[in-house]
């Protein structure tokens, strides 16, 4: 499953809630009748959307169900996700932020840096959270830094400025 957005807050007091988007293709993700997946405790609930307007970018979603201001309040948090079959075919040289989850980091000599566990931040600003031996640092996921993505073969090389890796380990 690949998260396509969280649930930030409910809206009004019919069951509504705002959804911070977390993919390029909102307008197409948010229609009404389509089948959005959540996971509460260890079960995956299915969510349809039943009315979706837009508000400065973000979608106001009300589901099949949540008719309260109450019930709309409980999926405060929630990551709203999709099958990853589902999901738009994408041109070459681009990827899903979750397809870089996993990837060997490296830097352009060589040199191991970590690995990827999390891609942070919106999509107009991320950041790569990768493990290392000395704890996590965050990379910014620029063409400036991030000179390839390699997404087949799970590998990101990156061209840090000077200090940009201690910085991040020193701030822990």
């Amino acid at each position: 499953m690949a998260v396509v957005g969280r649930i930030a807050r409910p809206h009004g007091i019919r069951g509504q809630v705002v959804v911070n988007p977390e993919t390029d293709f909102p307008h197409e993700r948010f229609q009404t009748g389509a089948e959005l997946f959540v996971k509460r405790s260890a079960e995956m609930e299915t969510l349809v959307i039943s009315t979706v307007r837009f508000h400065n970018e973000r979608p106001i979603v009300g589901f099949k169900g949540v008719d309260d201001m109450t019930a709309a309040s409980a999926w405060a948090g929630s990551e709203l996700r999709v099958p990853v079959e589902q999901l738009a075919k994408l041109p070459p040289e681009t990827f899903y932020r979750h397809d870089l989850v996993g990837c060997a980091v490296e830097r352009t000599d060589g040199s191991p840096v970590g690995n990827v566990t999390e891609v942070e931040g919106t999509l107009a600003g991320s950041r790569l959270v990768v493990s290392t031996e000395r704890g996590d640092v965050l990379v910014p996921l620029v063409a400036e830094i991030c000179k390839s993505v390699d997404v087949a073969g799970k590998r990101i090389v990156i061209e840090p400025p000077v200090g940009l890796l201690e910085v991040n380990e020193q701030r822990r």
